[in-house]
């Protein structure tokens, strides 16, 4: 059994209602298209910059989400709506929603790991200052497939994929933003690494190349399958990736070279 997936790259702008028309326009394309599951970028309702996130931050339900809702019931697909900043009380979270077919929250993450770095003569980014780190690990279901949610960061940690393998996923969606430093040197191998040890597809979801933007998104939206191969990506553009998930190439791998099975967690702790 397979099902088409969509990869939205879009262009990210600071305006709020330009950029939900942008994102409208490329799932109308995608459902035409056949797409099941549609997933869009990290923070793809505003600039990916610490200084945007108060203003644009909703509380739950806010009119991004209640805009997910409407499209996912009105196109009878799930939509994973990449992240947006989700104000609860006094804090801000980097946050996605999942909407069902039938226009039902089924899924909420918020990003576990901060995005805090700083790598001399290059980038320094302190999520932290703005936002609060989530606690809790994100799986649902759609259309047959199990999948885990995590939010760009999130992905550099095996711990938390294997986690989410362990209680059952075959795919995990990675909304995702990284940049003109760690992207070049990290994109495709931690999307391999983390399809091959946990023998999943890895979906990663990134804003388009903004020029104009304070901050660089690296683009190359990408999905790697569970025997660590890229099998496709997109550039820098804005575009749709599809892609197929094959539950039965799961399987097969799982046979063929039975990783899971011979783990001894006894001996990792």
């Amino acid at each position: 059994m397979t099902q088409k997936i969509a990869l939205i790259q879009m262009k990210v702008v600071d305006d709020k209602k330009k950029n939900l028309e942008t994102a409208r326009n490329h799932i109308n394309e995608a459902v035409k298209n056949g797409a099941k599951v549609i997933i869009l970028p990290e923070m793809f309702n505003t600039p990916y910059d610490n200084k945007y996130f108060p203003e644009y931050a909703e509380e739950y339900p806010g009119e991004t989400a209640e805009w997910l809702k409407k499209l996912s019931k009105k196109h009878e697909v799930t939509i994973v709506g990449g992240s947006i900043p989700e104000k609860d009380g006094y804090k801000i979270y980097n946050t996605s929603y999942v909407f069902s077919d039938r226009g039902e929250l089924i899924a909420k993450h918020r990003k576990i790991h901060l995005f805090d770095i700083s790598v001399e003569g290059k980038i320094f980014f302190k999520e932290s200052d703005v936002l609060t780190a989530g606690d809790s690990v994100t799986l649902f279901e759609s259309h047959g497939i199990k999948f885990g949610l995590i939010i760009c960061y999130d992905i550099r940690f095996p711990e938390l994929a294997r986690k989410l393998v362990l209680e059952g996923a075959e795919a995990i969606i990675v909304p995702a933003a990284f940049n003109m430093t760690t992207g070049p040197a990290h994109w495709h191998l931690t999307a391999r690494a983390r399809a091959l040890d946990n023998q999943v597809y890895t979906l990663l979801c990134s804003q388009s190349r903004n020029e104009n933007a304070s901050y660089l998104a690296y683009g190359h939206s990408l999905a790697a399958n569970p025997w660590g191969e890229i099998i496709d990506e997109l550039q820098t553009e804005e575009g749709i990736l599809y892609i197929d998930i094959d539950l039965e190439f799961i399987k097969k791998v799982r046979e063929e070279l039975p990783l899971l099975k011979h783990r001894k967690p006894q001996l990792y702790i």
